[in-house]
């Protein structure tokens, strides 16, 4: 069953949009997760138009965020930059924008300064989402990314950033490859409740590539438990769409098809029988 299955374009990286929607389509997924720059490509018009056409739900849109710089103008240009994100998502009918906060800036070594710099960024954009109907997700990132792309490093510090702003506007990713290590972490999910915006899946696998942006494995070829996980997820009470995101040059080397259909069933090995817990 795929019933709650979406395909994150970065999982068949090599697809335009056209095809990821196509692919979707053949394999019977009924959600995508889209990338702001595939849709930039063809016009937030015609994506629109394609998505619909297809019939398919967005399950989120990547990716706003980057906000963790000092300068008043960067930190401007950020916060539109996350406007055009936000209009993009509402066009799509997405529910959430994910947020990658940034790293740190050239120079800076001041991790707690730079989660707070995002974490008022977060603030000024949460109404701006309020008012689109769209949630932001905050996702928290391994901790190897944490010099340059996502300075909150686990669900709890997350969590943490999202509690301060109404829940109806801002929640947390809980995404396996970047969550699996964390000490009580199928605990914090289940207190993230509601606050959690999207679970999305992807592997731990060892040896880490050379590039270790490309170091996500697909589900089930590594280490992450994910019956836990779902079980977690469902606890918690999330009902929305579970996306598989992976970043992987062997498996975007791959036909696409075959990507599509492998991951479908390892969705329905190893998540779709956690969903639903025993009363």
């Amino acid at each position: 069953m795929t019933g709650r299955l979406s395909l994150n374009q970065r999982t068949t990286a090599e697809w335009s949009l056209r095809e990821a929607i196509d692919g979707c389509v053949r394999a019977g997924l009924p959600a995508i997760g889209v990338w702001r720059e595939p849709v930039a490509e063809v016009g937030l018009d015609v994506a629109v138009a394609w998505v619909r056409g297809a019939g398919l739900r967005v399950s989120s849109v990547c990716r706003g965020g980057f906000f963790t710089g000092v300068d008043p103008v960067a930190r401007r240009q950020a916060h539109e930059e996350n406007l055009r994100a936000l209009d993009e998502a509402a066009a799509l009918g997405a529910p959430t924008l994910v947020l990658v906060p940034g790293g740190l800036p050239e120079g800076d070594r001041d991790l707690g300064a730079a989660r707070e710099r995002a974490a008022e960024a977060v603030a000024l954009l949460a109404p701006e989402a309020a008012a689109r109907g769209v949630r932001l997700g905050i996702e928290p990132m391994n901790p190897i990314y944490a010099a340059d792309r996502g300075v909150v490093s686990t669900l709890a510090q997350a969590l943490s950033m999202a509690e301060r702003l109404p829940v109806e506007q801002v929640g947390v990713v809980v995404d396996t490859f970047h969550l699996w290590w964390e000490p009580d972490v199928h605990e914090t999910v289940r207190r993230a409740g509601d606050r959690i915006v999207s679970y999305q899946l992807a592997d731990w696998i060892t040896p880490l590539p050379p590039d270790a942006l490309l170091s996500r494995g697909m589900p089930g070829d590594g280490h992450i438990d994910f019956a836990a996980f779902t079980r977690a997820v469902a606890d918690a009470g999330y009902t929305g769409d579970i996306e598989v995101e992976i970043f992987n040059a062997d498996i975007w080397a791959a036909p696409g098809d075959r990507t599509v259909a492998t991951l479908a069933r390892r969705y329905a090995d190893l998540v779709e029988p956690h969903l639903t817990r025993p009363r």
